[in-house]
């Protein structure tokens, strides 16, 4: 092997903020139906509404600065996020108290799944409001440190300060370089785990099939309640607005209604079965 090799090697190994996140947030329950057209249609939906998204924004300018626009979509994701949050514990705890008994143990032991996934979005925000308070020096700071000599008096009193003063900044440093990497891979990580979360409906999926299909209505609409109190993003026409903010809701539901039958024509998963019935 190489030094590259290795060195690649080495670079693979080390944690990657992405994979981690799409592994907690992600489907990956092995006996899970993964119907390749239900995915396909998933992503061909997606691709078009991020089509129909970078169409509005080169056609139309901002009503806003390009800041109040990039906060604006961080709040919906967040928003979206604590919809689904909120909407798949009641849906899997819904599901455990009204299925049959021998079900009801089965979504209890499914339910490792959607919460690594609830736990993912509260520990990317913990990482990232720890390193932002330690470069604050919330935490600690020069400071808090105050003079020393580690030297003893080796080199006086003086000199010996100088030194260690050095060496303790020098340390300060080091740990700023290292807080900023872990803030950056901390906010790669909430960001792609508030996305893939929002796409598997937290993995609620894992414990039904059914899941997923009836929350992301449940999402869609409730950002465009949300959505019409709050002003538009582009100065856009009103007939092109309203076309627009409609048109994600109506597909999704559109998409769930035929997701849902074609899991009861194709694979006989109904919503007698999500009870147990």
């Amino acid at each position: 092997m190489t030094t590259r090799q290795r060195l690649n090697a080495q670079v693979g190994a080390l944690p990657n903020p992405l994979v981690a996140a799409r592994a907690m947030t992600g489907p990956s329950a092995p006996d899970r139906i993964e119907d390749p057209v239900i995915a396909r249609g998933q992503r061909i939906r997606t691709a078009l509404g991020l089509a129909g998204v970078t169409w509005l924004l080169l056609a139309y300018p901002l009503s806003g600065g390009r800041q109040d626009f990039v906060l604006g979509k961080l709040e919906e994701l967040l928003i979206g996020c604590a919809i689904v949050v909120a909407a798949g514990v009641v849906a899997v705890a819904l599901c455990i108290l009204s299925a049959r008994p021998p079900s009801r143990r089965v979504y209890a032991r499914r339910v490792t799944g959607p919460l690594k996934a609830l736990g993912a979005l509260p520990l990317g925000a913990g990482v990232i409001w720890l390193m932002v308070a330690a470069l604050r020096g919330d935490i600690i700071s020069m400071s808090d440190v105050g003079p020393h000599d580690i030297t003893l008096g080796l080199f006086g009193t003086t000199l010996g300060t100088i030194f260690t003063g050095l060496l303790i900044g020098l340390l300060f440093v080091a740990a700023a370089l290292v807080c900023v990497a872990v803030l950056v891979a901390a906010v790669l990580f909430t960001l792609t785990a508030a996305y893939t979360g929002l796409n598997s409906c937290f993995r609620t999926g894992e414990v039904h099939e059914l899941l997923p299909a009836l929350l992301s209505p449940l999402l869609v609409w409730s950002l465009y309640v949300f959505q019409l109190f709050d002003g538009p993003d582009v100065a856009a026409p009103p007939v092109v607005l309203y076309a627009f903010s409609l048109a994600g809701p109506l597909s999704v539901s559109a998409l769930s209604l035929w997701e849902i039958r074609r899991l009861r024509t194709r694979y006989g998963v109904t919503l007698g079965s999500l009870l147990g019935r």
